[in-house]
């Protein structure tokens, strides 16, 4: 076990913590991937499960968001992110594609939060955002990379972009509610 010490809280570990689950959770599905969709599109529950999934997951990240009463300016935004992320979503081709932008989007937001907290507590954290960025693009980098040694899964660019991509929204919008709810903060006087 990772001593206490080498986090700055309890809850930046719990971050960590979550963050390590989630991509295991990742890197162990990977053999099993296509396997599980196709029975899952067999029986008609490929499509249920991803909304159920995208569902669940935005109302984890609302619940991380929303601690204290959002002014207007954080619910403009909250709105515009989920706009971008559901026309992406219905504009991609399939499923699985789909499916690298709930999980890096997760993945981006728990190592941002993580680093955030660390720094809020004194550590020294130069730049976060890209920091976290940098950490996500990696840990999909080598999601695709694992994929060259498994049978029947093929090393594809366009996931690691996807990927890619998957953190970039997510840090952005997580810092345009951060800049909202500072704008809503210096405003509601």
């Amino acid at each position: 076990m990772i001593p206490m010490s080498q986090f700055s809280s309890r809850r930046e570990k719990r971050l960590w913590i979550w963050t390590l689950a989630i991509v295991v959770a990742i890197y162990a599905s990977l053999g099993l991937a296509g396997e599980l969709a196709g029975t899952l599109r067999d029986r008609d529950l490929l499509v249920t499960t991803f909304w159920a999934g995208l569902i669940l997951t935005a109302a984890a990240v609302a619940a991380l968001g929303l601690k204290v009463r959002a002014g207007g300016a954080e619910i403009g935004v909250m709105i515009g992110v989920g706009a971008v992320y559901l026309m992406l979503l219905t504009r991609m081709g399939s499923l699985e594609e789909r499916s690298h932008i709930i999980e890096y989007s997760v993945v981006a937001v728990l190592i941002l939060e993580a680093l955030r907290e660390r720094a809020a507590n004194g550590r020294n954290v130069p730049i976060p955002a890209l920091l976290a960025l940098v950490a996500t693009v990696s840990i999909g980098t080598l999601d695709e990379l694992i994929q060259l040694l498994i049978p029947n899964r093929v090393f594809d660019i366009v996931d690691i972009g996807f990927n890619a991509l998957a953190g970039l929204m997510a840090i952005g919008a997580a810092l345009a509610l951060r800049a909202a709810r500072g704008w809503w903060s210096r405003h509601d006087q």
